[in-house]
């Protein structure tokens, strides 16, 4: 079972950064008591409510019973006709990105920095009124879910794959037939992490306000595929060749030495540490929303600072 630590002035409490790293990180979830103690939101469901209602910033809408159905998603931006429409209780608004937009929440990430700063995607605020939730379901990053406000039900359940079996009908990745392992119920100033995969149900027992602070964690065949079009740019493409061939190498299933021949060529390809320590810097750097950032001084700093660690000036 996951261990629950007492209040200390670390945001991981009495768990040591190394342990937590060495323990949890992509591992196992952990439940944080008063992560925050004392610590008030800087900032109130209604003012979350006015960033919903922005052209340029990304938010939701999950209704658990909506008009179009079982777990009905709304795209915003929203205007005030939209909350006045809302049923009294079992809905969810969440927001994107919230970091970029208010000063305050941006320096709540500085609590995070047992973790590289060029893994972080964003922070998330959701509010939700009594039984509001985005249904039972699963992601593919790390996530450090923060009460702020209210009170919130977690169940976990367990480890997710392709294979999991999920709701029809709507654009959530609902998990079907979820069973729950655990079941919490956090506070104000608890926290709860979870690694990647784990099945979780978070459900609001009073008016509740989360962050959710992820950390981005693309595909690799998403990875793959710019770093082709990074080799492509800088020319000087090198070319598929056959392996020593024999006459009885000339029939129609390919033999085994041509799939052993591509496999190394496209390692050799890769195997430059200096190419993909220069693309990954830029890859992992590159804003979640272009257009809201100045591209560059905050980007190419990062990228600096990550070449700066990978040649070794930083202790690892």
């Amino acid at each position: 079972m996951p261990k629950t630590t007492s209040e200390s002035p670390s945001i991981l409490g009495s768990l040591g950064r190394a342990e937590f790293l060495r323990t949890y990180w992509q591992q196992q979830p952990l439940l944080i008591r008063s992560a925050l103690p004392n610590y008030a939101s800087p900032l109130s469901a209604d003012e979350l409510a006015g960033l919903a209602t922005e052209e340029d910033i990304e938010s939701r809408i999950v209704i658990e019973e909506g008009a179009d159905g079982r777990w009905e998603v709304k795209h915003g931006p929203f205007d005030a006709a939209t909350f006045a429409a809302l049923p009294e209780t079992h809905w969810t608004l969440l927001v994107q990105a919230v970091d970029l937009w208010v000063p305050k929440c941006k320096e709540l990430l500085n609590r995070f920095d047992f973790l590289p700063p060029w893994r972080l995607d964003d922070l998330m605020v959701s509010y939700a009124p009594t039984g509001g939730s985005v249904g039972p379901h699963f992601d593919q990053y790390d996530v450090f879910l923060l009460q702020m406000e209210g009170t919130r039900r977690w169940q976990l359940g367990g480890s997710c794959d392709a294979d999991t079996k999920l709701v029809q009908g709507t654009e959530l990745q609902i998990v079907d037939n979820f069973v729950a392992e655990e079941d919490w119920l956090l506070k104000p100033g608890d926290m709860l992490y979870l690694p990647p995969n784990i099945a979780h149900w978070g459900v609001a027992e009073s008016a509740s306000l989360t962050f959710s602070i992820g950390f981005r964690s693309p595909s690799l065949s998403d990875m793959l595929g710019d770093l082709a079009i990074e080799l492509a740019a800088r020319g000087g493409v090198d070319h598929y060749r056959d392996p020593p061939l024999t006459p009885t190498m000339a029939q129609e299933n390919i033999d085994p030495a041509f799939v052993a021949q591509a496999k190394q060529q496209l390692i050799t390809l890769i195997d430059d540490d200096a190419l993909i320590a220069d693309w990954l810097a830029r890859y992992m750097t590159a804003p979640k929303y272009p257009e809201l950032v100045d591209s560059t001084a905050e980007s190419r700093t990062a990228a600096v600072e990550l070449q700066r660690y990978y040649n070794g000036e930083f202790e690892q």
